[in-house]
């Protein structure tokens, strides 16, 4: 069934508190108008409990239930701009699905989307979503993000949404030899940084992109 938030027309969802917070993301300094659009239109408020929907349009991190979060939306942009940079997605990998925000920020903006999820009630919980958004470029796995997703390799670009201690291996190798790109946090909590990576043959090629603070990326499933 349909969740009738998604045709509410609640307060929080009005034009104004959305563009409110699209002004914020440019005023932090983010650019690319495909991802501020996508921004603007994504009903955020029906990926957060509807006790919290009411901050959906907050530029916050909300809680999703199972020690994750939804990210903030400036961290949601500025890791999918940081993503797209370089030219267009074809073949894409999520690690950490979670609520399905950034998934469904990302799907429109690339050909093929692929998301590992690692808590399989979070993972239900996301095909629904985007199932009602009408999203059908995205293929889903209960399983370890640390390990990446082999089958579907090699990947025009990884997008990690929780912070290992130290890069996966698994990540770098099945990042494309020309020109893949992994965009993810490192390091342990209260200490981490946003790095993107380019693989040029056997050759990576790291940016930090500023500081953060993510949940830890845990290996196994749950």
């Amino acid at each position: 069934m349909s969740d009738p938030r998604h045709n509410a027309g609640i307060g929080m969802t009005s034009a104004r508190t959305r563009e409110r917070l699209i002004q914020r993301l440019r005023d932090q300094g983010l650019a690319n108008l495909a991802v501020l659009d996508r921004i603007r239109n994504l009903p955020r408020h029906v990926f957060v409990d509807e006790a919290l929907a009411s901050r959906a349009y907050e530029d916050t991190a909300l809680p999703i239930g199972f020690g994750q979060t939804i990210s903030q939306p400036f961290i949601v942009a500025k890791m999918t701009e940081a993503l797209l940079l370089g030219g267009p997605l074809h073949n894409v990998l999520e690690i950490g699905t979670g609520c399905g925000y950034q998934t469904a920020v990302l799907a429109p903006l690339v050909t093929r989307l692929s998301t590992v999820e690692r808590v399989k009630p979070l993972l239900d919980r996301a095909k629904l979503r985007l199932k009602e958004l009408g999203i059908k470029n995205v293929r889903f796995r209960h399983g370890d993000g640390m390990q990446g997703w082999k089958a579907h390799a090699p990947y025009d670009a990884i997008l990690c949404a929780a912070a290992p201690l130290a890069v996966p291996k698994a990540l770098l190798e099945q990042l494309s030899p020309k020109g893949g790109r992994l965009v993810l946090p490192v390091g342990p909590e209260g200490a981490q940084e946003l790095y993107r990576i380019v693989r040029r043959d056997d050759h990576f090629i790291r940016d930090k992109l500023g500081g953060v603070s993510f949940v830890p990326l845990v290996a196994g499933t749950a």
